[in-house]
């Protein structure tokens, strides 16, 4: 690269790093989104073994006894603070250390698009490897969640240099590339256990070589089969080697998982019954009835990517596979890599009978490199139309400009105060001190973190069955509270969708005809404060609702939120 491009692919990683760094205390270290807040509860107490003997038992200090996500996140982030608590011993306490894990999360976003510049440049070219790493750096969803510490954007970081080491392996098998793909797949294996469908990609990148010669010639033995024995030796070598070292790897990443392997195993196939069920917790009723794929496609272009980014993605994908044919078989195979863990895992992760957005963050590189490759084909069509360089200048600024409206306007929500502080410092001020406050289960409590003494009582608007029973008991707690707080939407939009008890398996038709009498107003609470922070373009005070965006999207980092008090 010349000097202008080093400064181009610089001025692009550090303003991604802005995106994700700026707000990055958003909640005051209040921990508001809750899988952070498990990954800090499990690692804060994390301690080295006495002995050797200690260390091999399931009761090790060492044993975070949490396997809903991988350990290799727990212990990097329990390492980290180590470090950090030599400069500020703060950071080693239950409301710091997440700060610690957010900057994790941002250095790995932000080491994701350097990836992704490689993975344009050697798919496609240097200018798609750019204009890839743009689209990237500015994405909505990866945004989000580099100013969280959970497993997701680690996750994707390790994947996408996999992916990218997979590629020179195919180009250039070497020892060293097996061994170096072997670690990475380990980590990604103790990152989060569903990397597992990259091992397609590790696959292919061993027999590829075999299948374009099988497709070429399928009805001439000859010509494959002679070239059968030297992938399968290649199969035995390479791909046992590098299964080998992911064994190692993920043995060493996360020891907990063979030395307590039942409750590795029982949590595991917990996560794994709720990919299948939306029943089985509370919390994942928003799902029930989730038309699969499609719910995932609508969540990446309204919301995860955002609509302009999506149909660059998109397009930039169907025009790949449309000229697919013309591509050299180098090239080919690049694509093939790269689309098969794109194409594998979004038909595992959509089919799931719930849809997190974050579960398909692993995919958002690739369809931001796809749409570099687009964005770099609109480029060349305004150059085919229009002389004027000027003019085509022009066009392109405008272009970026629209890109950037989606990421920006999200983005203003770090800029103002987290709706559950802003809701916490009205409470404190305007509830008086003693007030019985009405909370629901499932959700955070609010006020957070209040000097002022208040009684609460809890609303378990989750049980079951939904009867005159359960509803004679809430009654009372709402005719004994002064004030009722919605802390966010966790509860009400999917009690109201599971009103019909002859269309679903848990149903909510006392509850769900709460909601609806509380929200227009007739039951005897009058709403005296909401609380919002919606998505705003920049420069204009025009907002964006997201209220319909994946629950997930929503509830951590700007929540809306209810306040209504009793009437007379």
């Amino acid at each position: 690269m010349n000097t202008k491009e080093k400064i181009l692919l610089l001025i692009i990683i550090l303003f991604g790093f802005f995106l994700r760094f700026y707000g990055i205390n958003w909640d005051a270290t209040c921990c508001q989104h809750p899988d952070e807040r498990a990954i800090v509860m499990y690692t804060t107490p994390l301690s080295f073994p006495k002995n050797i003997d200690q260390f091999l038992t399931p009761q090790s200090p060492l044993n975070p006894h949490f396997f809903a996500y991988g350990n290799f996140p727990l212990y990097l982030l329990k390492g980290a603070s180590l470090l950090a608590g030599n400069i500020d011993p703060s950071f080693l306490q239950y409301d710091k250390i997440n700060l610690i894990g957010r900057l994790i999360s941002i250095i790995s976003d932000t080491g994701t698009i350097i990836i992704i510049f490689l993975l344009g440049k050697i798919l496609f070219n240097k200018k798609s490897g750019f204009l890839a790493a743009f689209v990237y750096a500015v994405s909505a969803l990866p945004i989000q969640y580099s100013h969280f510490f959970t497993s997701d954007i680690l996750l994707t970081f390790i994947i996408s240099l996999i992916l990218l080491t997979v590629i020179n392996f195919y180009k250039k098998p070497s020892l060293k590339s097996a061994i170096f793909i072997g670690i990475l797949f380990g980590l990604a294996l103790a990152t989060k256990i569903s990397a597992i469908p990259i091992i397609i990609s590790i696959t292919l990148a061993i027999t590829l070589d075999f299948l374009f010669i099988f497709t070429k010639s399928p009805h001439k033995p000859k010509l494959w089969i002679n070239h059968l024995p030297h992938v399968v030796k290649k199969l035995i070598s390479e791909w046992v080697l590098i299964m080998l070292i992911a064994f190692i790897t993920f043995s060493i990443s996360q020891p907990y998982a063979i030395i307590d392997s039942q409750e590795f195993v029982n949590q595991n196939m917990l996560q794994s019954m709720m990919t299948k069920n939306p029943y089985i917790f509370p919390y994942t009723l928003q799902y029930v009835g989730k038309i699969p794929y499609i719910y995932e496609l609508k969540n990446i272009f309204l919301w995860g990517l955002g609509p302009i980014i999506s149909v660059l993605s998109f397009a930039g994908l169907a025009l790949t596979f449309f000229n697919f044919k013309k591509y050299k078989q180098d090239k080919k195979a690049e694509i093939i890599l790269i689309s098969a863990f794109l194409i594998s895992y979004f038909a595992v992760v959509g089919s799931f009978a719930i849809g997190f957005m974050r579960y398909l963050l692993p995919i958002y590189p690739l369809l931001a490199i796809f749409g570099g490759f687009c964005f770099y084909k609109l480029f060349e069509l305004f150059a085919s139309f229009i002389k004027n360089s000027y003019a085509i200048t022009f066009l392109k600024f405008v272009v970026i400009l629209l890109v950037l409206i989606w990421p920006l306007s999200f983005v203003s929500i770090y800029s103002r105060v987290n709706t559950r502080i802003d809701a916490t410092n009205w409470i404190n001020k305007n509830i008086p001190q003693n007030s019985t406050i009405a909370i629901e289960h499932w959700d955070d409590r609010l006020p957070l973190n209040s000097p002022n003494t208040y009684n609460f009582s809890e609303l378990t608007m989750y049980d079951q069955p939904d009867n005159a029973q359960k509803w004679q008991v809430l009654s009372s707690k709402l005719s004994g509270s002064n004030y009722l707080i919605i802390a966010s939407n966790r509860l009400y939009v999917p009690i109201q969708k599971l009103s019909n008890c002859n269309k679903y398996k848990v149903c909510y038709p006392l509850a769900s005809q709460y909601y609806k009498a509380l929200f227009s107003g007739k039951l005897p609470f009058k709403l005296v404060s909401e609380f919002t922070s919606y998505p705003t373009i920049p420069f204009t005070n025009i907002k964006i609702p997201d209220d319909t965006a994946d629950e997930s999207f929503t509830v951590y980092d700007h929540p809306k939120i209810y306040i209504f008090k009793k009437t007379p």
